[in-house]
């Protein structure tokens, strides 16, 4: 269900590249130094989008580098750390964990129950500091699991249960703009949820699995995501967003539209 908040690289200057990838890095280093190399394997491109957005609205102080690693060994890679950067890689780890014990009890997923046992060692510490997070990650996705396997026919709950999620994770404070960034998760999670259902559907009807979007209308279908971006973007546009401002417009105007077409193109073909 991750995937999708993603900048269209094509679109960004060489400089917003550098930084956006510096960004990414930079939460795959956090993930190593504060959990586990193995940890890096949950790691999605769609909590860059998470440190961005922290990064521009609370501008803590940064440290930078370049360096490679296990991953890219051969040529150094530029990294970013600052207090956003290593609460977006709290969040993946917390989300990773979540979402793989969820995978081991609906597939029974060999892979998924490796991931979580790993994962486990953190979540205390990580329950412990975030646990209104952590609650936001756990409930949401049992919500999900009993609203799919009752067949809900309506595509509103799923989206907000998954909706409501998104909005803790992008509140990492109670402050004045805490309301704000809790919509446009809310907002943010269900163009996701509604984004996922689409580029499933044909793999859904055809094994006879959960999905929620009604008729064989595809303008329905991208109404429900144009009407979820469009009040997502509503509150992006209220926060006081200076620094990297340009590269979230990217991931938000162009870049989700443009991994969704992609991802639809790929799995049309399959």
């Amino acid at each position: 269900m991750f995937g999708l908040v993603t900048a269209s690289v094509g679109e960004l200057t060489e400089e917003q590249k550098r930084r956006y990838n510096g960004v990414y890095c930079g939460i795959c280093r956090q993930i190593r130094i504060r959990h586990s190399q193995i940890a890096r394997l949950g790691l999605q491109y769609d909590m860059a989008f998470l440190a961005l957005l922290h990064m521009s609205l609370y501008e803590p102080a940064e440290q930078a580098g370049d360096r490679a690693c296990l991953l890219h060994p051969v040529k150094p890679r530029p990294w970013v750390d600052c207090e956003s950067i290593r609460y977006a890689a709290d969040m993946n780890v917390a989300l990773a964990y979540y979402k793989c014990m969820d995978d081991w009890q609906d597939d029974r997923d060999p892979a998924a129950w490796a991931l979580a046992r790993a994962l486990g060692k953190q979540m205390p510490g990580l329950e412990d500091r975030y646990p209104r997070q952590c609650a936001a990650i756990r409930d949401g996705i049992r919500a999900l699991a009993e609203l799919e396997a009752a067949g809900h026919p309506e595509p509103d709950l799923p989206a907000n249960a998954f909706g409501r999620l998104m909005g803790e994770l992008l509140v990492s404070r109670e402050d004045l703009w805490a309301e704000d960034l809790r919509q446009l998760g809310f907002y943010l999670g269900r163009f996701i949820y509604l984004a996922d259902a689409v580029m499933d559907r044909k793999k859904d009807l055809s094994r006879g699995s959960y999905n929620p979007l009604p008729g064989d209308d595809p303008q329905v279908w991208e109404n429900y995501l144009v009407m979820a971006m469009g009040r997502c973007c509503e509150h992006f546009q209220r926060l006081p967003l200076v620094q990297d401002k340009a590269v979230l417009d990217n991931i938000l105007y162009s870049g989700v539209w443009v991994r969704l077409k992609q991802k639809n193109k790929r799995r049309s073909r399959g």
